[in-house]
């Protein structure tokens, strides 16, 4: 079938609307949040399970590739239509279809944000803990995509702990569903399978979250550091004793200095680095809590811990930190954020490290990241005319990954393998265990057209699927 046709069938499914196959219009569906493009041949909006099922069954029988797509806020290319075909935009599919307060569970569409469901069910006096910091743009189709975390991960875990069931469109087009509302079925865990699989093994269209009543108070502190090196070993010191906050996060200095000039939020300008630690739980065990966690700071070398006075002082807290990555703009036109991940006990070796990897290929590496759990983002600024330059950059960015890797940590925390890290993981994965995962893809994907051309280069794809 010609790609007119094609698209004309396309059309009957969905409806004329619902299809783009302009060269503007697909121009704006080639990239996402990292720094490669590829150009999909039509972008089809999505309303149902059904239309999904129908869609994909199209592409099926004509060996035609697709990748679902939500707010294109993936950070390693997860998003990118690699191989052409079709982008699924699911942003329409975006309905809370259920609040079940009496099982702790909630039904919700792929294509809402975060963040609206967190608001959807703070009248109910429940909440969904993953919260990754671009909550406000981000979906949950996105967040089972890429198994994503977010401060609160520390305590509460991340996507996968709060996932129980899934609606799932596979690439030939049948749907089933993969768990359910209860905590366990029977048989294989496919929906542990498919959370994090990074688009590769089918399309979800329902996601079944558990949610938890709101805490019953919360403290908000910011410790104040003038050496990185001490902020860190606070983390490590707070968790060695006992204690488990909601979240740990740290800015360096350059991230602070942007968070201020975009959103004045009252950080100060002249320290190294800033840790915002929050805690939960029974209001009458708060006040203990935070009496301990300031103690700790400070034996640690925090020059100054501030307890938020109220819910405005703390949310201007949060608006600083959830907005880190977008003041950076304000430092470059383009950044690479890397998501390695090493154990809280090697941060002060691995932020060493970085800085040194930043003099190495002479660019600047500023750090914002989730501590808590050794999650770190270094942003490394450049220019993304500069062609020069962003070799520079990419060979940087593989050295922060190998640095992870060899501190015992790994490369990723959050944001996935996608088209960044393929070339890394070999870090991570020997060549049985790249057989056995490439194995899994093809059980569920024979045809290679559920987002191919991610996580494994293609020659290994090739070669272990034998």
């Amino acid at each position: 079938m010609s790609n007119k046709l094609f698209i004309e069938a396309l059309r009957k499914v969905v409806g004329p609307s619902n299809v783009l196959d302009s060269a503007v219009n697909l121009q704006l569906y080639q990239y996402d949040a990292y720094l490669e493009e590829r150009r999909p041949d039509a972008v089809v909006f999505v309303h149902s399970t059904e239309e999904v099922s129908r869609v994909v069954k199209l592409c099926h029988a004509h060996g035609i590739p697709f990748v679902p797509r939500g707010g294109g806020t993936n950070l390693s290319g997860g998003t990118i239509p690699f191989k052409g075909g079709v982008v699924l935009e699911m942003i329409r599919m975006n309905q809370l279809l259920e609040v079940d307060t009496t099982n702790l569970r909630a039904r919700v569409q792929p294509g809402m944000f975060n963040l609206e469901l967190g608001n959807a069910l703070a009248p109910f006096g429940y909440q969904y803990l993953p919260d990754p910091a671009s909550q406000k743009a981000a979906t949950l189709g996105g967040n089972v995509a890429e198994n994503s975390g977010g401060p609160h991960c520390f305590k509460y875990g991340v996507t996968t702990n709060h996932v129980t069931g899934l609606t799932v469109v596979l690439p030939d087009g049948d749907i089933v569903e993969l768990g359910g509302q209860a905590p366990d079925t029977p048989g294989y865990d496919l929906t542990g399978v498919f959370v994090g699989s990074e688009g590769t093994f089918g399309v979800c269209t329902e996601v079944v979250v558990r949610i938890v009543r709101q805490a019953e108070g919360v403290k908000t502190l910011l410790a104040i550091y003038d050496s990185i090196e001490r902020g860190s070993e606070t983390v490590s010191a707070i968790v060695a004793a006992g204690m488990v906050p909601a979240t740990l996060e740290m800015m360096d200095q350059l991230v602070i200095q942007a968070v201020e000039q975009s959103l004045h939020c009252g950080l100060p300008l002249d320290c190294a680095t800033v840790l915002i630690i929050e805690v939960d739980g029974l209001k009458d065990d708060l006040e203990a809590q935070t009496e301990a966690i300031v103690r700790l700071c400070k034996e640690h070398g925090a020059r100054e811990v501030r307890v938020a006075k109220d819910d405005a002082e703390r949310a201007m807290l949060w608006a600083g930190r959830r907005g880190a990555f977008g003041a950076v703009a304000r430092l470059t036109p383009s950044y690479l954020v890397c998501d390695g991940t090493v154990p809280r006990t090697a941060l002060p070796a691995v932020l060493k490290k970085v800085a040194e990897v930043g003099e190495k290929y002479d660019l600047k590496i500023p750090n914002v990241f989730h501590a808590g759990d050794g999650n770190l983002h270094p942003l490394i600024l450049f220019d993304w005319r500069n062609t020069e330059q962003k070799a520079r950059v990419m060979k940087a960015g593989m050295e922060i990954l190998e640095l992870c890797v060899a501190l015992g940590g790994t490369i990723s925390g959050e944001h996935g393998v996608g088209l960044e890290k393929m070339d890394a993981i070999h870090l991570v994965l020997s060549e049985a265990d790249i057989r056995s995962q490439v194995r899994v893809k093809r059980a569920f994907d024979p045809a290679d057209l559920a987002n191919p051309g991610k996580i494994f280069p293609a020659s290994q794809e090739v070669a272990h699927a034998q």
